[in-house]
This record gives C-alpha cells, sequence and structure tokens, in this order.
C-alpha cells in the first residue's frame, strides 16, 4: 500500500493470500488509527460491486516500515513435517 495510488481491497486480498474477513477488519483498523485513508470508487459505468480504495498516509510510511521489518517470516505448515515421526 506504499504506492502513490490507492489500491482496491480485494487487491489487498489477492497480494496477501489472506481472507476478505480478515483483511477488511484489518483495513477498518488501519483506518480508524490514521494509518489509512479509502474513498468509494465513483465510476457509475463499471459493472460489479463498487470498490473501495485504500491509501496508506505519508506519515504512516515510517511506521509502516518500522512494524514490517519486526516481523519474522511464518514457517509454512508443511515445513519439516516430512522429517519428523510420530508416536
Amino acid at each position: 500500500m506504499e504506492s502513490p495510488d490507492a489500491i482496491w481491497g480485494l487487491q489487498v486480498v489477492k497480494a496477501t493470500g489472506l481472507k476478505t474477513g480478515t483483511v477488511y477488519p484489518i483495513l477498518e483498523r488501519l483506518e480508524a488509527a490514521g494509518w489509512i485513508t479509502s474513498e468509494w470508487d465513483t465510476d457509475l459505468t463499471r459493472k460489479g460491486p463498487r470498490r473501495r480504495y485504500f491509501k496508506l498516509e505519508a506519515a504512516a510510511v515510517p511506521y509502516a516500515r518500522e512494524y514490517i521489518s519486526t516481523q519474522q517470516p511464518k514457517p509454512s505448515l508443511g515445513a519439516g513435517l516430512h522429517s519428523r515421526k510420530f508416536a
């Protein structure tokens, strides 16, 4: 979301691989905290449901970078399962 352009919610879902029920509550909390802003799509000619676009606020960029740098990649569920024996 550090892009200068706003991205719509489903793009966040696809980019993260998380479910919509996880992503949208997080986006709402980030917006309430002032880290992101959102706008509803106003293009009435596009078919389908309206899109909600999200944008990371410039003041939040250093905090977002710091948070991301502290996160450790999580091992996949299958990592190491083949080398262990279960009783």
